[in-house]
């Protein structure tokens, strides 16, 4: 599994790199590369039998969340930084986790991890807090 996720730190990597509006980012790309290294780090030290676990606090059911790919958009609040990747269910069902970030140093601890829960982070989209880095 910690290949699969190394793999794809370095092919998201290697696209931004590419991409045509590397020139203009304001966020450099060893700094992208980073903050994806440090979900990913924070993901698998969590992961328990191959799944991160969740608390349903509604139903106080335990899901077991099994990791699928890393968002490539980035999202800055202040500064903050906001990444998400895509889980499954053990039913198969697809489900979001948005992972907020500090810089600490040099490198980036995950401070909070919400799952499926955007409404609160379309909010701050809406009201201008929170951006996109390009």
């Amino acid at each position: 599994m910690l290949g699969v996720r190394l793999f794809y730190t370095v092919l998201m990597f290697a696209v931004t790199v590419m991409s045509p509006a590397y020139a203009e980012q304001k966020t450099s790309v060893g700094e992208k590369a980073q903050l994806q290294a440090s979900m990913q780090t924070y993901i698998d030290r969590r992961l328990v039998k191959g799944a991160y676990l969740s608390l349903d606090r509604s139903s106080g059911e335990v899901r077991e969340l099994h990791p699928i790919a890393a968002h490539l958009v980035i999202l800055k609040m202040g500064k903050y930084f906001i990444l998400c990747s895509d889980f499954r269910d053990q039913k198969g069902q697809s489900v979001n986790i948005d992972f907020y970030l500090a810089p600490r140093g040099k490198r980036y601890v995950v401070f909070d991890a919400l799952v499926d829960e955007r409404s609160g982070l379309q909010r701050l989209m809406k009201a201008g807090k929170v951006s996109r880095v390009n």
